[in-house]
């Protein structure tokens, strides 16, 4: 049977599958595979059986309404999804259940996919790992004592074990791109309002959080992208005008290897600097650079706009706080703490950010980081103590992702190497505002030059 979206919906046109067979098989997967990884929190079984038959009536009249017509996808914890719970990881969500798709939902129902459930998070999705008091650790399908990453994790962990197709995810920091690089999968970040949002949680990351999908090729990921994004005039975002495409010429690349002294894993430097040579072989003009932005500002706008965010979140639901677990009650303690003066502040040096972004992709149509500084890492374990042997802090593994949402840039992840201990590696592209075509068609070509590692082979380790 068929797994890549292009190939399920070639035999789903065929009539050599049929969009119920699909679901059995992925609820089949699920049983089997998931007690052993815990990527599904919620599973809507009734409701995807009574799609997948909508599906293949329309299938066999030949009126599918896309090409992900009969197609199962999960959802990550954070979206909402009429008739599914919404609990973003929290106690205190326990039993929200949402009477309304959030709109990213919606166009993918209006397209014929069956959405089948619902992924672990961590809680309010604000932690490199997946683990919360509600539903408890996520593993990795590479090796199950480590963590696929996150807050992505349980939708990372869901397409790599083979139990969905695809999945959508959100990315605020990095929470696509980083599980994908530790899951082997393409994670893909779109630009700030390029895929809409509307009637979801309360945006306590200002706009840098974006709708972003977690698929096994680079096919797949432009066809989630053509049926979830596009303009819708409640969000304004979304109107934004788009610059022209890339102009015909070789593209211009600037490659970041390390982030000031930050470490990282040498494998991982290893296979991007592979990759970059690669893009050079193939005609790309490569440029060795460094950050360049101040690391340490922009720590601080991350920081004032999270914690306010969290606490702000706190009084939105009575009761929230008491039943929210100790990291959250931290950085809803530490919100407290911020002042107005302090957030426009924050706001403020956004506003230059994006400017200098702005300029320096008149300069270069890419830049290459890794996605992550270290490969994965104990599943329990909210971040690596140690990189390349040296000390780690709680952010210094998702170095490379957090500025990209501040600029609110199109990124994505790409799978190019395996470790000695067999842990797939990612690299990461970023393109200017709204170059989101041109970045997707050129890691296309590119991904066919440097195929990804396979994904790992289902066992009862």
């Amino acid at each position: 049977m068929p797994e890549d979206l292009g190939d399920i919906a070639a035999a789903l046109r065929e009539g050599s599958l049929t969009a119920e067979a699909l679901l059995d098989r992925c609820l089949a997967r699920i049983a089997e595979r998931d007690p052993s990884l815990n990527s599904f929190v919620a599973i809507d079984k009734d409701s995807a059986l009574a799609a997948a038959r909508d599906s293949d009536a329309r299938l066999a009249q030949g009126a599918a309404r896309s090409p992900l017509e009969g197609v199962p996808l999960s959802i990550k914890d954070n979206i909402l999804v009429r008739g599914l719970p919404a609990t973003w990881g929290s106690r205190a969500l326990a039993d929200f259940m949402p009477e309304q798709d959030e709109l990213p939902v919606a166009r993918l129902r209006a397209a014929g996919a069956v959405i089948l459930g619902k992924t672990n998070v961590p809680e309010l999705t604000l932690e490199g790992y997946t683990r919360n008091d509600l539903f408890g650790v996520t593993r990795n399908p590479w090796n199950r004592d480590l963590t696929p990453g996150g807050s992505s994790g349980g939708a990372a962990a869901g397409v790599a074990a083979g139990l969905v197709p695809a999945a959508i995810g959100t990315d605020g920091g990095g929470s696509i791109r980083r599980p994908a690089s530790h899951t082997g999968l393409v994670g893909w970040k779109p630009s700030t309002g390029h895929m809409p949002r509307l009637w979801g949680f309360p945006a306590i990351l200002s706009d840098f959080e974006v709708i972003g999908t977690l698929t096994r090729s680079l096919a797949d990921a432009r066809l989630l992208d053509s049926i979830l994004q596009g303009p819708d005039p409640r969000d304004r975002r979304s109107l934004f005008a788009k610059p022209a495409p890339w102009p015909n010429r070789k593209p211009r690349v600037l490659y970041i290897p390390q982030f000031g002294a930050a470490p990282v894993d040498p494998e991982v430097a290893s296979a991007t600097q592979a990759f970059a040579a690669t893009l050079a072989g193939q005609g790309a003009e490569v440029f060795d650079g460094t950050v360049f932005f101040d690391l340490t500002a922009a720590n601080r706008t991350w920081f004032v706009i999270s914690r306010a965010g969290v606490a702000y979140l706190m009084g939105w639901r009575p009761g929230f706080e008491a039943q929210a677990g100790t990291t959250v009650q931290t950085m809803a303690q530490e919100g407290r703490a911020i002042t107005g003066a302090d957030y426009t502040e924050a706001l403020e040096w956004v506003t230059a950010f994006r400017l200098r972004l702005a300029d320096l992709f008149t300069q270069y149509d890419l830049v290459l980081t890794p996605s992550a500084a270290a490969l994965p890492w104990a599943a329990d374990t909210p971040y690596p103590d140690r990189i390349d042997g040296r000390e780690a802090g709680p952010r210094d593994h998702a170095i490379f992702t957090g500025w990209i949402n501040l600029a609110g840039l199109p990124a994505i992840s790409l799978p190019v190497a395996v470790s000695k201990e067999r842990l797939p590696i990612g690299v990461q592209l970023v393109a200017g505002f709204g170059q989101d075509a041109s970045l997707l068609a050129f890691a296309e070509t590119i991904a066919g030059i440097t195929p990804p590692p396979a994904l790992p082979v289902w066992s009862d380790r």
